[in-house]
């Protein structure tokens, strides 16, 4: 039989189980979370990871999704750039 396996960051293939396991290895804030599994560390820049795995964290916690990421905080580049742009100094 065929385990489902839910992937939440396809940047950097961090599945439910991983952030699962991670709050029960002990992890009990969002922003240590995302630094362990890398969320938001992809080209996407969290912009298809961390609201997802925001809700699992939540309600593992028992806490709303507004708590958990109280102190969540977009860094840049908000928009991923190619490193072309950075390596000959063009104008995107």
């Amino acid at each position: 039989m065929r385990r489902e396996v839910t992937v939440v960051c396809r940047c950097n293939d961090v599945t439910r189980e991983d952030i699962l396991k991670a709050i029960e290895m002990g992890i009990d804030d969002f922003e240590l979370l995302r630094k362990y599994l890398r969320l938001g560390f992809g080209p996407c820049q969290g912009r298809s990871c961390v609201m997802i795995a925001a809700r699992i964290f939540a309600r593992a916690k028992g806490k709303s999704v507004e708590e958990v990421l109280s102190n969540y905080r977009v860094r840049p580049p908000i928009v991923p750039v190619p490193a072309k742009y950075f390596a000959r100094g063009l104008k995107p």
